[in-house]
C-alpha cells in the first residue's frame, strides 16, 4: 500500500494589526461586559452590539467576542531602546519575547494576576474603552470549586483597578449547557449531565432542575495542554533523531487534527497489527527543511578517486594478509608453548601454582579455557583457509630453512625469513586438511546418531530442535538489541561502550616519559585488548554472530525437511520479515539522501492512543480516574429515577434566535448527556462515552446517543451574552457595595455559579 500524502505542518505568520473598536455605541448604556477567562483564549466583548439598519430594535445580542491566546509577554525592543508589552498572537511576533510569555493561570489554577492584568488593560483596549473606569457590569468565568485566594484578588482587581460597578461568576460548563437551550425568556430548570473537556482538566457536573449539584461533581486533572505534553513525548521518543525540534504549537495542531477517540481502543490496537491497516490509518506531516547541495565532480576526479581507492584497497589487502599470517605463527608458538607446559607439569603442586602465576593464569581451568580458545581459533582460520584446496598438493622445499644465519649473507637472509613463512603456511594448509578430513568423518557420525534419535523419538528430537532454535534466535535478537541500544547515546550500552574508550584513552601503559624516548606501546599483546575493541567498535562483525547465523540455517533446514509441523512461517527469517514490516509501517525509514523523508512524522496508534488518556490517565503517568470512572462515581450517589433524568431525552419548552427576532414558543427534543469544550471535538469522543456510559446504567435504562456541543468554544461565552441580557443577571452580580462589605471571596448564590441553591 503506498504511503499518506504528507500534509504540511502550518507555518507561522506575523499577525496583524486591528484598530480598536468605537466605543460611542456603549458609552453610557451600562452593557455587560462578557469575559470568557479561558487557560488558553480569552474570549471578551460586550453582551449587546448595535443592530443591523431596518431593525426595530437599537441592540441585539452579540454572537461574535473577541478571541485572542490568553497570553501576555514583557519584551524591550533593542532598537528603539523602549518596552514593549505583548499579548495574545503579538507575542508570537517577537522571538525574543516567547521565552518571557506567561498566562495568568497555573495549571487550573489563576495565580498570575499581574499577568490578569495586563491581559484585561489589552482587552478594553481592544472593546475600545477610553473612560477612567469600565463602567459595565461583569459576567465572568472561573473554574469549578475554584479557590476563594483566587476569585478574591479576581474581584479585588476588577473593582478597584477598573471600578466596575458589579461583578458575577459563573462556570463556563454551566453556561455553555444554557447555551444549548437558547431560552432567556424561560426558566432554565432542565436536567443533564455535562462533560466539559478544558485546557487544564476535565468535569463532570450533574444537573437537575437546571442546577448543577456540585458537590457531586468531579473534576480530573487531564485537559488538552497535557495531552499535547502526551503527543509531543510519544513524538519525541518515536523520532528522538529528527533533524528539527517539534514546538509545543506544532503538537497541539496535530493533536486537534488528527487524534481522535475510539469506541474501543482495545479492538482499535489489535486491527493496527496489520501493516496494510496500520499504514492506511497514518497520517504523514511534513515539517521544513532543505536539500543538501551535492558537489558535483568532473569524471576524471571521479576516476583518480576510484583508483586512488582502489590501491588503497590492494595495500589494505596485502597487509591483512600478513597480519593474519604473523598472527596465525603467534598463536601456534602460543599453543606450542602452553602444551609443553601442560605437559611439563610436575608432582610438585606449589611449584606448578607458581609456574601458573608467573604465565598470568590463576588455575589450570584458566589454563585449559586459553589453549581451548586457541585450539578454536587456529580452526577456524585453517578451515577458511582451506576452503577450495582439498587436493593434495607436492611438498615443496625449504633449503635455506635449517642453514645457521652466521652462513648466509643480507640476500640469504631475506630468502630464508621468506621460506620460513612458506613453509609455515604450507604446514597450516596441511594441517587444516587433515582437520578438514576429521570434521567430515565426525558430521557424518554425528548425522547417523542425529537419524537414529530421529527415527526412535521424533517428538524429542524436534522438541530439542525446537529449543536450539529458540535459543539461537534469542541470542541474535540480543545482539540486536545492544545494536539499537548503542545508537541512543543516553542507554547504559552507550554509556558503557564511552567507559571503556575513556579507560582506553588514559591508559597508562607506557608513561609520556617512555613515550618520548621510543618506548613500544604494547596494546594488542594482550587478547582483552582485542576484545574491548569489539566491545567499542560497534561495526565490526562478530563470528558468534556469523556462527549462530549459520547453525540456525542448519537447524531450520533439518526442521522443514522432517517436521511437518514447522513451515516456513516459524523461520527465523519470516518472523523477522514479518517483525520488520509492522516496525516500517509504524516507522518508515528513508534513504541516507533523502532529507524530505527524514523530516517526516508518520502518526498512527498515537492518533487514538492519546485521547484515550481521558479514559485512563495512568497511561500518561498521572495518577487520577479517568471519565468513565469519574462518571460511574458520580452516578452512583443518585437514585434510578434521578439517573434516568440525568442521562434520558429531554422535552422543553424553547425559543430559538432567528437573528433579529425570537421565535414564537416550541417544544424542543435534547439528548441530555452533553459534551462541551474544545477536546469535545475530537471525532469519536461521543461513541466513547456512549460506550463508557452504558455498562454503567442498569440494562433496562434507556440511553439516547451522547450530544456534543455545535460551538464548543464559543458556546459558554454565547450562553453567558444570552444570559446577561436577562432580568435575572441583575440579581446574580455583587455591587460595589457588596463587595466593600463582604470581601472579594464572596458571591451570589445562584444556578450557573459555584454556589447555588441545589441540595
Amino acid at each position: 500500500m503506498s504511503e499518506q500524502e504528507p500534509i504540511q505542518v502550518p507555518i507561522p505568520t506575523l499577525p496583524t494589526a486591528v484598530p480598536p473598536d468605537s466605543y460611542d455605541a456603549y458609552r453610557g448604556q451600562g452593557a455587560p461586559l462578557i469575559i470568557d477567562n479561558g487557560a488558553s483564549q480569552l474570549r471578551f466583548g460586550f453582551s449587546l452590539r448595535p443592530s443591523p439598519a431596518g431593525s426595530s430594535e437599537e441592540y441585539v445580542i452579540n454572537k461574535t467576542p473577541h478571541v485572542a491566546s490568553n497570553v501576555v509577554a514583557r519584551y524591550k525592543d533593542r532598537k528603539a531602546n523602549q518596552p514593549l508589552l505583548l499579548f495574545g498572537d503579538g507575542v508570537d511576533a517577537e522571538s525574543g519575547a516567547k521565552g518571557q510569555a506567561r498566562t495568568p493561570w497555573e495549571g487550573d489554577v489563576l495565580l498570575n494576576f499581574d499577568a490578569l492584568e495586563h491581559a484585561l488593560d489589552c482587552a478594553f483596549i481592544t472593546l475600545g474603552i477610553d473612560a477612567d473606569t469600565v463602567d459595565h457590569p461583569v459576567l465572568m468565568t472561573e473554574r469549578l470549586a475554584t479557590p476563594l485566594h483566587s476569585r478574591a484578588l479576581t474581584s479585588e482587581l476588577l473593582f478597584e483597578q477598573y471600578s466596575v460597578p458589579s461583578l458575577a461568576f459563573c462556570i463556563d460548563a454551566l453556561m455553555s449547557f444554557y447555551h444549548r437551550y437558547q431560552q432567556p425568556r424561560m426558566p432554565f430548570d432542565v436536567d443533564g449531565l455535562v462533560i466539559s473537556l478544558n485546557t487544564a482538566s476535565t468535569s463532570v457536573i450533574p444537573i437537575l432542575d437546571g442546577k448543577g449539584i456540585l458537590s457531586h461533581a468531579k473534576r480530573i486533572p487531564w485537559g488538552a495542554q497535557q495531552s499535547t505534553d502526551y503527543l509531543l513525548k510519544l513524538i519525541q521518543f518515536k523520532y528522538h533523531n529528527f533533524p528539527t525540534r517539534v514546538t509545543t504549537t506544532q503538537a497541539s495542531w496535530m493533536l486537534h487534527n488528527f487524534c481522535e477517540f475510539s469506541a474501543d481502543y482495545q479492538a482499535t490496537l489489535r486491527s493496527l497489527r496489520d501493516p496494510n491497516a496500520l499504514q492506511a490509518a497514518a497520517r504523514v506531516v511534513q515539517f521544513p527543511f532543505t536539500v543538501p547541495t551535492a558537489e558535483e565532480k568532473t569524471e576524471e576526479e571521479l576516476a583518480r578517486i576510484a583508483e586512488r581507492r582502489k590501491e588503497q584497497g590492494k595495500k589494505l589487502q596485502e597487509i591483512a594478509a600478513k597480519n593474519r599470517v604473523e598472527k596465525l605463527l603467534q598463536k601456534e608458538n602460543d599453543l606450542r608453548y602452553l602444551l609443553n607446559l601442560r605437559e611439563n607439569r610436575g608432582d610438585n603442586k606449589r611449584e606448578w601454582q607458581d609456574a601458573l602465576l608467573e604465565e598470568g593464569f590463576d588455575d589450570d581451568a584458566a589454563l585449559e579455557e586459553t589453549i581451548k580458545k586457541l585450539e578454536q581459533d587456529l580452526k577456524k582460520v585453517r578451515k577458511k583457509e582451506s576452503d577450495g584446496q582439498d587436493e593434495p598438493m607436492e611438498e615443496p622445499t625449504f633449503t635455506l630453512v635449517d642453514v645457521p644465519d652466521a652462513e648466509l649473507d643480507e640476500e640469504g637472509l631475506k630468502e630464508k625469513k621468506k621460506q620460513r613463512l612458506l613453509k609455515a603456511g604450507f604446514e597450516a594448509r596441511a594441517r587444516a586438511r587433515r582437520e578438514k578430513e576429521k570434521e567430515r568423518e565426525e558430521r557424518k557420525a554425528e548425522e547417523r546418531r542425529d537419524e537414529e534419535e530421529r527415527e526412535n523419538d521424533f517428538e524429542g528430537w524436534a522438541g530439542r530442535l525446537r529449543k536450539e532454535q529458540e535459543a539461537i534466535m534469542s541470542r541474535i535478537k540480543e545482539r540486536e538489541r545492544r545494536k539499537a541500544a548503542l545508537s541512543d547515546r543516553k542507554s547504559a550500552v552507550a554509556q558503557a561502550r564511552m567507559k571503556n574508550i575513556a579507560s582506553l584513552a588514559a591508559d597508562d601503559r607506557v608513561s609520556k616519559k617512555k613515550r618520548k624516548t621510543g618506548a613500544e606501546d604494547m596494546f594488542g599483546a594482550d587478547d582483552d585488548d582485542w576484545a574491548i575493541y569489539r566491545k567499542i567498535n560497534t561495526a565490526a562483525p562478530s563470528s558468534d554472530e556469523e556462527d549462530d547465523i549459520q547453525q540456525l540455517q542448519f537447524v531450520e533446514s533439518k526442521l522443514l525437511a522432517h517436521d511437518p509441523a514447522f513451515t516456513t512461517q516459524h523461520t527465523h527469517a519470516s518472523r523477522t520479515a514479518a517483525r520488520s514490516a509492522l516496525l516500517s509501517a509504524f516507522r518508515p525509514q528513508y534513504g541516507p539522501g533523502d532529507a524530505a523523508g527524514a523530516a517526516r512524522i508518520h502518526l498512527n496508534t498515537e492518533r487514538w492512543r492519546v485521547c484515550e488518556t481521558y479514559f485512563a490517565p495512568s497511561m500518561a503517568g498521572v495518577d487520577a480516574a479517568g471519565i468513565g470512572e469519574v462518571l460511574q462515581t458520580v452516578l452512583a450517589r443518585f437514585t434510578d429515577a434521578e439517573k434516568a433524568r440525568l442521562v434520558k431525552v429531554s422535552l422543553c419548552p424553547s425559543q430559538l434566535f432567528l437573528g433579529l427576532f425570537w421565535s414564537p414558543l416550541i417544544v424542543m427534543s435534547t439528548q441530555n448527556v452533553y459534551t462541551t469544550g474544545g477536546p469535545s471535538q475530537f471525532p469519536g469522543l461521543r461513541e466513547r462515552v456512549y460506550s463508557a456510559l452504558r455498562p454503567i446504567l442498569p440494562p433496562e435504562m434507556e440511553l439516547p446517543p451522547v450530544e456534543a456541543a455545535q460551538d464548543a468554544t464559543m458556546g459558554a461565552w454565547r450562553g453567558m451574552a444570552t444570559f446577561a441580557n436577562t432580568e435575572g443577571f441583575k440579581d446574580v452580580g455583587v455591587s460595589r457595595q457588596q463587595y466593600e462589605e463582604w470581601g472579594g471571596e464572596r458571591i451570589k448564590r445562584w444556578w450557573g455559579g459555584n454556589w447555588n441553591a441545589a441540595q
